[in-house]
């Protein structure tokens, strides 16, 4: 073997063996986050979910976080994420984070929603790199799923399944009868209230070609309306009513208030349009997997 051959050969081992021994570089990005640019690098391990969204948007994309809150209204995670979540550590409610259960658990990650407020926001990113979507809750569903996507270093994944979202919306939307009207409402202890049309649920339901009764389409700068009286009950009326509940305690008032005439006589209720839907979906979450339970109780309702 001649030396310049032999030269060669060593050259090129020497090539192989630092691609093999150097770390790859981490990937680094840029997020526009509430409280400014955001500068992330790898993928992290050890994710704190703060809200419903954050844990569905983890979920959906193939992270389990080691942290969570107690979903609006309960005790623990949703219902409809209980099964991937697994054995999850509850580090307080969406009232109150709990910031020395969520130090103990050494997070590299926190992903927040965009109601995280600035002091929170300090300590937590003293604890690791909080992410606070922009906009408020009437932020477009895609840009704050985009956003977590991002945070988690799976922004292909992320752009997969909110075009998943999509083609499926489009196809119901060619099955479904149109021009009908649907009122969400969420029933508490105290009496009803209607969700606004640009929420979550609002931007799916519009999506699919339903229109927002008059109130829920006026809740411009409130997530819902004030509460309802039996008097004012015609309010919430439409073709379609999707009615949802938090707790036991929303539950029993519905039952009292299905007792009453003012119910009894909105047009939905006469003609069966009345569907009992999850409130921790409907009415208190957001991202891939709300959406696609979303779309199976509408075309259950609509359809079946």
């Amino acid at each position: 073997m001649s030396i310049r051959s032999t030269l060669q050969r060593a050259a090129v081992a020497l090539v192989t063996s630092l691609f093999v021994t150097l770390p790859l570089q981490a990937s680094e990005r840029t997020l526009d986050s509430a409280y400014g640019p955001l500068k992330l690098s790898g993928t992290p391990q050890r994710v704190v979910a703060l809200g419903d969204s954050a844990l569905d948007a983890a979920l959906s994309l193939g992270v389990q976080p080691v942290g969570t809150l107690a979903s609006r209204g309960g005790d623990d995670v949703p219902d409809y994420l209980k099964a991937k979540a697994g054995k999850i550590a509850l580090v307080g409610s969406v009232r109150e984070p709990n910031l020395e259960a969520i130090l103990r658990l050494q997070p590299d990650l926190v992903l927040a929603s965009n109601e995280l407020s600035r002091e929170l926001y300090a300590k937590l990113s003293l604890m690791a790199p909080t992410v606070v979507p922009k906009g408020n809750s009437f932020q477009d569903w895609r840009d704050t799923y985009t956003t977590y996507a991002l945070a988690l270093d799976k922004s292909e994944e992320g752009r997969q399944r909110i075009a998943e979202i999509d083609a499926r919306s489009a196809a119901l939307r060619q099955r479904l009868p149109q021009g009908q009207q649907v009122s969400v409402v969420r029933w508490n202890p105290q009496g009803p209230v209607i969700m606004s049309s640009q929420l979550f649920v609002g931007q799916l339901l519009n999506e699919l070609g339903l229109q927002a009764n008059e109130l829920a389409a006026a809740q411009a700068q409130k997530p819902h309306s004030d509460v309802l009286s039996l008097e004012n009950l015609s309010r919430i009326n439409a073709d379609w009513i999707f009615l949802a509940t938090l707790n036991p305690d929303g539950r029993k008032a519905l039952d009292d208030a299905r007792k009453q005439p003012a119910f009894t006589r909105l047009k939905a209720v006469a003609e069966g349009h009345v569907v009992t839907v999850d409130g921790q979906i409907w009415s208190s979450s957001a991202g891939y997997l709300a959406a696609q339970q979303v779309l199976d109780d509408v075309e259950k309702a609509l359809l079946d």
